[in-house]
């Protein structure tokens, strides 16, 4: 049976208990307004802010000015984010490397993210970067659902300094789980995922109003946290050559907005707040939330907005998470969209699949687990 936390304990973080069918995640939605990391719902009469005790930060709740998040529905508008100062923009495009391999979700499980990552070539028997000048993407959610969140992310962490010594590059990327914990909503973290980081450092000074079951996480996570920090320096869409990397999707508006501010803004929230996250990373038409292309059939205005997007990014292809795909990696809209969720942590038990991409093409690469 699957971890869970208590309904009743749950609660006073966010709204319900992570025992729904795994299939296709289509449960997920953006964090609503939530209390802030643990604290206890205030009274009905009580404005939601109480519930974090005297000066604390609302978790969900838009800074002042700010508009709502995640108030659009399917199709609606994403709302400008007002966000706080960032510094200057960088850019979201990398070269093209020789090799590339792309892993989709891995949600919390160490011993497949190590087997994704050496189905590749990215690393030897003991962990350390094998791959030389290899490129690898990892598409967002490295953490939730199964316990060992802290491992899989320090791997990886350390696996971009060694891989930047060899001459290769590693891109992790921010999905919407990552996107969640710094929020604070946390209906999809095991109790060992909470403890493992017991004593991290610094502590978020948002993580003052958390409530005790859930401290460790929220002081780790939470914006300025140290997870937090090693967050900020991650990508949420990234171009290498002609494929477009993100977890759930990119739409002519997020194009239109920048993608190197959306990147940009969101680091900024993730290293010093404010608690809420920028709205366009929030909404549920933002990157790391949409389903548009990965959820079959993908429809002909589905695939013409792919189209328009690639076009103006000058891609060729477009590389999503999110959504797993129980038949493996599959692709859409005349191969313009691949789909690389394949569940691979033990939450979801799928195939071991990886995408690999080189100047010949794509190909999947496949081995039993």
């Amino acid at each position: 049976m699957r971890a869970c936390w208590s309904r009743a304990l749950l609660a006073s973080i966010v709204w319900g208990c992570n025992t729904g069918a795994p299939a296709a995640s289509q449960s997920e939605r953006p964090s609503p307004p939530a209390r802030a990391a643990g604290a206890a719902p205030p009274p009905a009469s009580a404005p939601a802010a109480a519930a974090a005790g005297p000066g604390a930060p609302t978790l969900g709740t838009p800074a002042a000015g700010a508009p709502a998040a995640a108030a659009a529905g399917p199709g609606a508008a994403i709302p400008g984010a007002a966000t706080p100062a960032v510094p200057a923009e960088s850019d979201f495009r990398y070269p093209a490397p020789a090799r590339l391999i792309a892993i989709g979700d891995l949600h919390g499980d160490l011993a497949a993210t190590r087997a994704a990552l050496r189905l590749g070539g990215a690393i030897d028997a003991d962990d350390h970067w094998a791959g030389g000048a290899l490129t690898v993407v990892q598409t967002g959610d490295e953490i939730d659902r199964a316990d060992e969140d802290r491992d899989v992310i320090d791997l990886m962490e350390r696996l971009i300094g060694e891989a930047r010594a060899a001459g290769g590059r590693v891109l992790a990327l921010n999905g919407n789980h990552e996107i969640m914990d710094v929020q604070g909503d946390y209906r999809y973290v095991t109790p060992a995922a909470v403890d493992s980081f017991t004593g991290v450092s610094p502590r978020s000074p948002l993580a003052r109003g958390a409530a005790p079951a859930f401290a460790p996480r929220a002081a780790a996570f939470l914006p300025g946290g140290a997870y937090a920090l090693k967050l900020a320096q991650r990508d949420v869409i990234a171009q290498v050559g002609d494929s477009v990397f993100v977890h759930g999707g990119v739409l002519p508006e997020h194009v239109s907005y920048g993608i190197a501010r959306i990147n940009a803004e969101t680091r900024a929230w993730m290293r010093s707040g404010p608690a809420s996250a920028p709205a366009i990373v929030a909404s549920e038409r933002g990157p790391d939330w949409i389903r548009d292309f990965s959820v079959d059939p993908v429809s002909e205005a589905s695939c013409a907005l792919l189209g328009r997007t690639l076009d103006a990014l000058g891609a060729r292809r477009m590389i999503v998470g999110h959504t797993p795909q129980k038949s493996g990696i599959t692709s859409a809209c005349g191969e313009r969209v691949y789909r690389i969720d394949v569940g691979l942590s033990r939450f979801y038990g799928g195939t071991l699949q990886i995408l690999q991409v080189t100047a010949k093409g794509v190909e999947i690469l496949k081995a039993a687990r």
